[in-house]
């Protein structure tokens, strides 16, 4: 990138006016993830302005060689962004992005990224091992994807679309704002469902999120053993309260009508975190 370019994109986020993203590019990314807006709709021209301040605050860069264009980025960046769409007010809707304002860098790897791990088990034995990561989120730190898991967002027929790598991991920042770690809590909107007070609003959170934890452990446990049918989130949810979280913000998004029907409750409360006046589409009948 050239110091006149970097100049330039320092002036247009000086002055609020972020570059526009050309039409050709964001009609390739509304096609490649279907569980975006619709075309043509309001709720697509605020998701886009939306997009064009997220690219102009934030700085892309590859790992192992790779070069990010500005497809990789749109795509990063309308899939982070989708969940800011009602938080910001209808005359700056950007401001949402306040959300994911504690860091810059988001990192692209061509793969899968290995990181090391080291735990030493109750005989003292210590293990080592390469873990593959999809995407890393670290407090204050860069953000951490995997370009073909970025990609592949959504992908799959009907109910059996895929999750959202992108969603995942900028869930697990805004869950960290609170307490600066992902514990499955992240701050709350005044009024959250009808709470009058920011205590009685994080009761009400954790009596709906550890009642469904735990069942959803019951049933990942009853499924794994037992053969008995595996809920619609993935597995992986059942590790930690801030995995289940994150994982149920992607479903909420990428599957929405699925994930309401399973999880009605969880569903109510997301869409009153999100502010979301609406189901992104409507549930589907049993």
């Amino acid at each position: 990138m050239s110091h006149l370019h970097t100049l330039a994109r320092w002036l247009r986020r000086l002055l609020g006016r972020p570059a526009p993203i050309p039409d050709a590019l964001w009609q390739r990314t509304l096609e490649r993830y279907p569980f975006l807006p619709p075309a043509g709709s309001a709720h697509t021209e605020r998701l886009r302005r939306i997009c064009a301040h997220f690219l102009a605050r934030k700085e892309f860069s590859g790992a192992h060689g790779l070069q990010v264009s500005d497809e990789m980025a749109l795509a990063v960046a309308a899939q982070a962004c989708l969940p800011l769409l009602h938080m910001g007010p209808d005359d700056a809707p950007e401001r949402a992005l306040a959300w994911y304002g504690n860091f810059v860098g988001i990192v692209m790897h061509p793969a899968a990224a290995l990181a090391p791990r080291r735990r030493r088990d109750g005989a003292g034995v210590v293990h080592e091992w390469h873990e593959p990561l999809l995407g890393e989120a670290m407090h204050g730190g860069p953000l951490m994807l995997s370009w073909p898991a970025v990609q592949d967002a959504g992908q799959g027929e009907g109910e059996d679309a895929g999750g959202s790598v992108v969603i995942h991991e900028f869930m697990h920042k805004m869950d960290m704002r609170a307490a600066g770690y992902a514990d499955g809590a992240p701050p709350l909107p005044d009024g959250f469902m009808g709470a009058s007070r920011p205590r009685e609003a994080a009761q009400l959170w954790q009596r709906v999120w550890t009642g469904a934890y735990e069942r959803f452990r019951q049933q990942s446990i009853l499924a794994e053993r037992f053969g008995a049918p595996a809920p619609c989130l993935d597995a992986y949810a059942a590790s930690a309260p801030a995995e289940f979280f994150a994982v149920a913000c992607e479903a909420h998004f990428v599957q929405s009508a699925r994930f309401a029907r399973e999880f009605p409750d969880l569903a109510a409360a997301l869409r009153a975190f999100f502010r979301q006046p609406e189901l992104t589409q409507p549930p589907s009948p049993d």
